[in-house]
C-alpha cells in the first residue's frame, strides 16, 4: 500500500549553522539511503520555502491567485517521501525514523487508489 509521508517544521528566517544543516541533511540523506535500499521508496523531495509558494482558488467562477502558502501557520510542509509498505503500522514505522520527526512532525497520508476505467 502506498503511503505519503508530508513532514512539516517550523521554518526559520535566520540563517542556518552551517554545521547544524550539514548534520540534519546528513540525517536526511542516510534515512533517504535507508527506505531505498529496503525497497519501500517511490519517490520524495524537499520543497523550496513556504515563500515561494502560490495558492490557487477559483471563485465565483474566476482564478483567485494568492502568494504564499494557503494557511498561516507555525509549521510547513516542507518535501514528503512517497513509500510503499505493507501496511499502516510499516508507514507509521518509517515516518518515526524520518528526520522530520525530531524536527516537527511527520503526517502519515494513505494515496487513494482508483479503479481503472477500462
Amino acid at each position: 500500500m502506498r503511503y505519503l509521508l508530508l513532514i512539516y517544521s517550523e521554518e526559520s528566517t535566520a540563517a542556518p549553522d552551517p554545521a547544524e544543516a550539514e548534520q540534519v541533511m546528513n540525517e536526511y540523506w542516510a534515512y533517504t539511503n535507508a527506505i531505498t535500499q529496503a525497497g519501500a521508496s517511490s519517490g520524495g523531495e524537499a520543497l523550496q520555502d513556504s515563500k515561494t509558494a502560490t495558492t490557487v482558488r477559483v471563485k465565483g467562477g474566476e482564478r483567485v491567485v494568492t502568494d504564499g502558502p494557503f494557511a498561516e501557520t507555525r509549521e510547513v510542509l516542507g518535501g514528503y517521501y512517497l513509500i510503499d509498505v505493507p501496511d499502516l503500522d510499516a508507514a507509521i514505522d518509517w515516518a518515526a525514523k524520518c528526520p522530520g520527526a525530531k524536527y516537527g512532525s511527520v503526517e502519515v497520508r494513505p494515496i487513494m487508489e482508483f479503479d481503472s476505467a477500462s
